[in-house]
């Protein structure tokens, strides 16, 4: 049987999916929380609220990522970075996949990648797990209702967490993969209840698609001055560098928290919700996220909570320290009714430094930050990847290699050339350690952070003395009123400067031997620019 609002021409079966229980097409929040308590896959909470846990794993399995070669891909994806899957092994995969589905139920989304129509694509997601279905229609774009009856999808998304795949026969690592095939338009997932794993696949899709297109895909959040959407700035950063709570600035309008695109028009949202971390989260730091966990139909992921009052607990991390809250955009106040910038008037590229060595906020030249976004430098924060429990120092090129199936240069030469054209000013901003590294210094606080920010954004810097870091050859504020003058000069935080020296000169090397893989491959201004 089939349940909900359908392309009538476009149903499962057109897709050769047959045998299936019951379809469930494009319901929504109510529907969606009514069969996953039936079906036992989690707790209603606070305000309604969804509480649920991801077994086994809590986080994305990026070494169970693959991506299908073949000729029409084979010139034009990293393979360095991405994993090759044989065609005909997927083809097993496949159907395989398809046998294991027969007879049970699944829930169908039909929604959109892109707020941009002009560069937007059409996806279907079918999962297993009614709440998956719910925690897709956050984080995409819902399309209107009567838009349903002849939707086609560009792309489909086939989650199945209770099928375990065979290594020899289908050509992967473990019983777990995610596989692309850009030939078939289509995405496996199996054997993770992560939720991630489906909208970072998306991600993965139009980071490859977009760029073909003259268009930049990002691994950002952005806001806009109210009232401006010309003032848009947008925040470069791996997962726990602070991208989410930034941006959620009720000073200024959000975007989108995590991935957009910047086209000849603007930026644009490729999302239509946040996926936000919640360890350590409180009410007076983050007001605005902290409310939509007990808001209705919000999906909370891998959070201890009270069995009796069902109270979260937001510094319990026994089950990871990768919890995290997926509700939708209109959530927040102040995010933008379109999910549209103008062009980016600034570039902030997070990092989270376990080292304590770079400073909270640092001005680069364009060439500086072609070479930031080249190295990616930051650290991978507990939980966020399986087998990550402490701070691990890493360089991610883009700001997001796991999600980048294209060479850095083709995101990096785009990135350039967008800044040369539309004139952003560009900024290095520390969330991580300072005093000393991870173990003995603490973590920058965040008020100093968005004061740094502020003044950034709202161009209070343009003419504040500079100096020159001697280690890095960035150009570093003075002076910014509302943070301690202490903080703006990181050697001088550390107990023992020569403790400083070292590890600043440790760092300073591993940025010189990370980026030598990109030099055949960069303009000799960047070069010249290079650390160490």
């Amino acid at each position: 049987m089939t349940f909900g609002r359908v392309n009538p021409e476009f149903r499962l079966e057109d897709q050769g999916i047959e045998g299936l229980g019951n379809v469930y097409y494009n319901l929504m929040e109510p529907a969606l929380i009514e069969a996953a308590l039936k079906r036992g896959e989690g707790t209603l909470g606070k305000g309604g609220a969804f509480l649920v846990t991801t077994g086994k794993y809590t986080g994305r399995s990026p070494k169970d990522k693959f991506v299908v070669r073949t000729p029409a891909v084979e010139d034009s994806i990293w393979w360095e970075n991405n994993q090759p899957m044989a065609p005909d092994a997927f083809d097993r995969l496949h159907a395989d996949m398809l046998t294991h589905m027969i007879d049970k139920d699944y829930y169908v989304q039909d929604l959109v990648g892109g707020a941009d129509p002009a560069n937007a694509i059409d996806v279907r997601v079918i999962t297993e797990l009614a709440w998956h279905s719910l925690f897709v229609r956050h984080m995409l774009r819902r399309p209107d209702q009567e838009d349903l009856d002849s939707f086609t999808a560009d792309f489909t998304i086939i989650n199945c967490p209770t099928f375990k795949a065979d290594p020899e026969k289908h050509g992967c690592s473990t019983e777990t993969v995610i596989a692309l095939n850009f030939d078939k338009k289509l995405i496996l997932i199996g054997n993770t209840e992560y939720a991630g794993e489906n909208k970072k696949s998306v991600f993965t899709l139009l980071n490859y698609i977009l760029p073909g297109k003259g268009i930049m895909a990002m691994h950002c959040s952005a806001n806009h001055a109210p009232g401006n959407p010309v003032d848009t700035a947008i925040f470069f950063g791996l997962s726990g560098t602070g991208k989410t709570t930034l941006s959620a600035d009720p000073a200024r309008v959000l975007i989108g928290d995590d991935e957009h695109g910047w086209s000849d028009r603007g930026t644009f949202n490729f999302e239509g919700g946040c996926y936000a971390k919640t360890i350590n989260l409180s009410a007076e730091a983050e007001p605005e996220i902290y409310a939509t966990t007990e808001k209705f139909g919000t999906v909370i992921e891998n959070m201890v909570f009270d069995p009796e009052t069902f109270d979260l607990d937001f510094e319990d991390d026994s089950l990871t320290a990768n919890m995290r809250c997926a509700y939708p955009l209109h959530y927040i106040s102040n995010a933008s009714k379109t999910a549209l910038g103008g062009h980016p008037k600034n570039i902030i590229m997070l990092t989270c430094d376990a080292f304590g060595v770079l400073p909270p906020i640092a001005r680069l030249t364009p060439a500086q930050a072609m070479y930031h976004f080249l190295s990616g430098f930051t650290s991978k924060v507990a939980g966020t990847e399986r087998g990550v429990t402490e701070p691990e120092p890493t360089f991610s090129t883009c700001f997001g290699a796991p999600f980048m199936p294209r060479r850095p240069e083709a995101y990096g030469n785009l990135l350039r050339d967008k800044i040369a054209k539309h004139g952003a000013t560009c900024w290095l901003v520390n969330t991580g350690w300072t005093g000393g590294a991870y173990g003995t210094g603490s973590r920058m606080p965040i008020k100093a952070t968005r004061a740094l920010l502020h003044a950034a954004l709202e161009g209070k810097l343009a003419d504040a003395e500079f100096r020159k870091d001697p280690n890095f050859g960035f150009e570093v504020p003075v002076h910014v009123e509302g943070v301690p003058e202490l903080l703006l000069d990181p050697r001088k935080t550390w107990e023992d400067k020569a403790a400083y020296d070292a590890q600043a000169q440790k760092l300073v090397q591993m940025f010189a031997d990370n980026f030598e893989q990109y030099a055949p491959y960069i303009d000799e201004d960047v070069k010249a620019v290079a650390i160490g």
